[in-house]
């Protein structure tokens, strides 16, 4: 019989409930068997609805539960660092949504918990498991675009209701924490290293406090430069373009590809601008989140190594801590 890893989540949240939990469910590494709440009520109906074994009606419980090995903690993003500490030091490895911390200083925190208590943490990225971004890298690796030069990212959705957790300041709502992290995250993957530094301008909703709207661009050295604009209130648009001296990479639907349709990627040779230099590359159906949960529970076992483990987290939020610093002092900062 194939060993699972057994999971806990933290909190009935909508990304887990909806999307991760029920992902998670179809893995072959992955059995999620409790989930927590501060509502009793909650944890038991949602674990009625996805069939968990243990609802629990708090964190703490859950945390001492000894037949749990991993966490999945989608909180909102001011309590990512405090419960994945306690959960590191409850001996649970922990797989937590982005952003991993509200700064690089609160991820270089469980950086050093995970090594003080021999626990993975892993930041949930889960586009880079994906078999377009895998199509897209090994693509640019295959020199097939030429050098590469230039990422362009739009990301953007409208939200106006100032309940939503995405829009509290306080609590580490907006645009570049929720979405212009992929952006970055993204570009640092196909890149293959870091930017040396960045420059961002932000408009800030008056009345919520966070940025609606940010534009950012990127130096990595070598002539090579992400832009990019995230925005929580402008039309819904996902689109990434990775452009060589030879040819570019659009990818589509690049972010929250749905996980029951098939996916493409173009490669463009650019002859021409009516694109008949263009090859649509089809990829199957694949549910990101389940491969995500399946690659962290694997590495768990000890079957393959943690791909992007804490390290990577850390250099992300690096980045993102520079681009605030670059709003305030409106010129160029260095992660």
């Amino acid at each position: 019989m194939t060993r699972k890893v057994n999971w806990g989540v933290l909190s009935t949240a909508q990304i887990g409930t909806e999307s991760v939990i029920p992902a998670m469910q179809r893995g072959e590494r992955s059995a999620v068997v409790a989930i927590a709440s501060r509502d009793g009520a909650k944890a038991k109906a949602a674990a009625e609805r996805l069939g968990i074994a243990r609802p629990y009606a708090s964190y703490e419980e859950l945390l001492a539960d000894p037949a749990i090995e991993a966490i999945y903690n989608p909180l909102p993003n001011h309590l990512h660092v405090p419960w994945t500490l306690k959960a590191l030091e409850a001996g649970k490895h922990v797989l937590c949504e982005k952003p991993l911390a509200l700064d690089a200083a609160g991820a270089q925190q469980l950086a050093e918990a995970s090594q003080r208590t021999g626990r993975l943490v892993a930041e949930a990225f889960m586009v880079r498991h994906h078999p377009q971004w895998r199509k897209a890298k090994s693509l640019v690796e295959a020199g097939r675009i030429g050098e590469v030069r230039a990422v362009q990212t739009i990301f953007s959705y409208y939200l106006t209701d100032p309940a939503n957790i995405r829009n509290q300041a306080d609590i580490g709502g907006g645009g570049l924490y929720d979405i212009g992290c992929y952006a970055i995250n993204t570009a640092r993957y196909i890149f293959g290293g870091e930017p040396e530094r960045v420059i961002g301008l932000f408009d800030n909703d008056p009345v919520l406090r966070t940025d609606r709207m940010m534009s950012g661009l990127s130096a990595f050295g070598g002539g090579r430069h992400l832009a990019f604009t995230c925005a929580t209130q402008l039309v819904p648009c996902q689109s990434v373009e990775i452009l060589g001296i030879r040819g570019r990479i659009r990818i589509e639907i690049p972010f929250n590809a749905p996980a029951e349709l098939a996916t493409r990627i173009v490669v463009d040779d650019g002859r021409d601008l009516a694109g008949t230099g263009r090859e649509i590359i089809d990829l199957p159906p694949s549910n990101q989140y389940t491969a995500q949960g399946d690659a962290f529970s694997r590495a768990v076992l000890g079957e393959q190594p943690l791909e992007w483990g804490i390290a990577d987290a850390v250099a992300n939020m690096r980045v993102i801590d520079a681009f605030f610093r670059s709003g305030r002092s409106e010129v160029w900062e260095r992660p």
